[in-house]
């Protein structure tokens, strides 16, 4: 059930980066284009805006993405099953039986007369009294068929990098690539423009 849960799951996973990033990417253009309008309207303000918004706002980000790929999520995973159990278990051991009511027994028997006067054959009849002991010797095969539950909460540790994420952070971060090297050559402030090269 699981392994056909698995490739949906992680279909979703990417539709639904492939729309983040292209969100994400759409915002990022818009404000690179309101920068540059805003320096070219207002050359003072839009220094001020870079330095003070633009450039950490971008640096930030990267940072973010790049915390993303070496979060570690730490979880309980809980695993609940049954395990059948089938076997023979070899029992041979001596032990004591306690009659729980009278046994009558009846047994053929051969009786000797003494000194010689012959054999006489007849019946035995006795009963054997609730609550004796009798000594046995058990020696069989008891089958065993049941199912044990099992229930076991499994610690889980998952580093996002190494479990698949870094490429989808690697992305992301080179949406920002551009926009990091626009805003390196954007000069912070009228002096550096005016300053010869």
């Amino acid at each position: 059930m699981t392994e056909s849960l698995q490739p949906q799951s992680e279909r979703k996973f990417g539709a639904a980066f492939k729309n983040f990033a292209i969100i994400f990417s759409f915002v990022v253009n818009v404000i690179l284009v309101l920068v540059l309008l805003v320096l070219v309207i207002f050359p003072g303000l839009g220094f001020t805006i870079k330095a003070n918004l633009v450039d950490p706002l971008v640096t930030d980000l990267d940072n973010a993405f790049m915390a993303l790929a070496a979060t570690t999520i730490e979880t309980q995973v809980v695993v609940s099953d049954t395990i059948p159990v089938q076997f023979n278990l070899p029992l041979n051991q001596n032990t004591d039986v306690i009659l729980t009511q009278a046994v009558p027994l009846q047994a053929n028997a051969t009786f000797f007369l003494p000194g010689g006067g012959g054999a006489i054959n007849g019946t035995v009849s006795l009963n054997l009294p609730e609550g004796m002991k009798l000594p046995v010797s058990l020696s069989m095969d008891v089958p065993v068929d049941t199912t044990i539950p099992v229930v076991l909460n499994v610690p889980v540790e998952i580093l996002l990098g190494k479990a698949g994420m870094q490429p989808a952070v690697d992305q992301l971060r080179a949406v920002l690539d551009p926009v990091k090297v626009i805003l390196q050559a954007i000069p912070d402030s009228t002096g550096e423009i005016l300053r010869p090269k």
